[in-house]
Formats: C-alpha cells, sequence, structure tokens
C-alpha cells in the first residue's frame, strides 16, 4: 500500500498551481502514463474524471472524484477501477517564496500484480509526475525574461 507526502516551496501564487492541478482535462499534455481523460462532471467545487493512465501495453481507466476549495485545497478520492482505494490531496499555503504545496497519495492495488510493480517503481513514478506538474507550472506561470529560476525546495517523507 504506497503512500506518500511531499512539500515542496514554489515561485507560484495558490491560485496558479490550484488551477493547474484542478485542471484535469489537460493532464494527457503533460503528466507521463496519462493517455486520456474525460471529465464527467464540473462546478467550482467538485468534479467527476476518468483517467487512462498506461504504461507499455497495459492500460487501465479509474474515476476519481475531485473535491476542491478554491485556492487552498484538492482532494481526490477513488470511485471505480483497478484500486483497492485511492486518496490524494494537495494543500496551498501562501508564503514569501511563493507557495509551500503539500501533496500526499495513498493508494493500493486490488491486482497483486499491479502492486508488486507499483511497489518496485512507485517512488521514481511519483517523482517524475511531480516533476511533471513542475515543469507545466514553470511552462505555464514563469517569467519570460529571466534566464536562472529559483530551483525549488523540496522535503519529502515516503
Amino acid at each position: 500500500m504506497p503512500r506518500h507526502t511531499e512539500t515542496r516551496i514554489l515561485p507560484y501564487t495558490p491560485e496558479q498551481l490550484f488551477d493547474l492541478v484542478a485542471d484535469v482535462g489537460r493532464y494527457q499534455e503533460f503528466l507521463p502514463w496519462v493517455a486520456a481523460t474525460r471529465i464527467r462532471e464540473n462546478s467550482e467545487t467538485g468534479m467527476v474524471a476518468d483517467l487512462v493512465v498506461g504504461f507499455k501495453a497495459l492500460k487501465e481507466t479509474f474515476t476519481s472524484k475531485v473535491h476542491k476549495t478554491r485556492p487552498h485545497e484538492i482532494d481526490i478520492d477513488y470511485v471505480e477501477g483497478p484500486l483497492k482505494f485511492l486518496h490524494n490531496s494537495w494543500k496551498f499555503r501562501p508564503v514569501s517564496e511563493g507557495t509551500e504545496m503539500d501533496f500526499c497519495v495513498d493508494f493500493a492495488f486490488k491486482n497483486r500484480i499491479f502492486e508488486a510493480l507499483a511497489g518496485q517503481m512507485f517512488d521514481r513514478a511519483l517523482r517524475r509526475m511531480i516533476g511533471a506538474f513542475e515543469e507545466r507550472a514553470a511552462e505555464l506561470y514563469a517569467p519570460e525574461s529571466g534566464s536562472g529560476s529559483s530551483s525549488p525546495s523540496a522535503k519529502s517523507a515516503a
């Protein structure tokens, strides 16, 4: 049952990061392994979305319910698919350097083979996913001028 929490300080506003994470319909544009998305319902405070996630020949669809509290928090709960459960949360707090972003994910697969594979690749895959969000934020929100953006600080507890 992989569980991961991570805190990052990023040079963007809570609203910008909230909008990035809440824009599930664009995940396939920048997140590794997300092949497609379908938004079933969407409002200011909630969403139901399907994601098709795949790696090589393996593809699975899962449905999640997203609870949005703009601009402070996004909570994702699993509805159906190949998992026993999934809970994912993003919290955004303004700090002098930009925004402190807390990320937490906790899940388990129904299938023991997927669970074993996830256990072997979980840390690397998660870091790649978080890196993809950071790169997308830089593409969307970083100032056009300037060469070196300050590298985000991170602390992690797996």
